[in-house]
């Protein structure tokens, strides 16, 4: 009976002390983040002239249609058994 009345009052200071720490906590006030060196900076891949030139599977996607075409460009999944 001592060691149950015991273990109530321990988790009665841990309540209370969980539900008082957050008063005791400083005050947090909002400022600007400062930005690093380079996060200004977009990164882009620059405009493929020559379409010959590129190798499977890296087309660029202004190399995958002509212009003037109303065809789609679907997303294909490639889907394998396990041997």
């Amino acid at each position: 009976m001592i060691k149950s009345l015991a273990a109530l009052a321990i988790f009665a200071l841990l309540g209370a002390s969980v539900i008082a720490l957050p008063g005791l906590a400083p005050q947090v006030k909002a400022s600007q983040m400062i930005a690093l060196a380079k996060a200004d900076r977009i990164a882009f891949r620059p405009i493929v002239q020559n379409c010959s030139s590129q190798v499977w599977p890296n087309f660029d996607a202004s190399c995958l249609r002509e212009d003037g075409s109303a065809a789609l460009i679907r997303t294909v999944s490639l889907t394998t058994a396990r041997r």
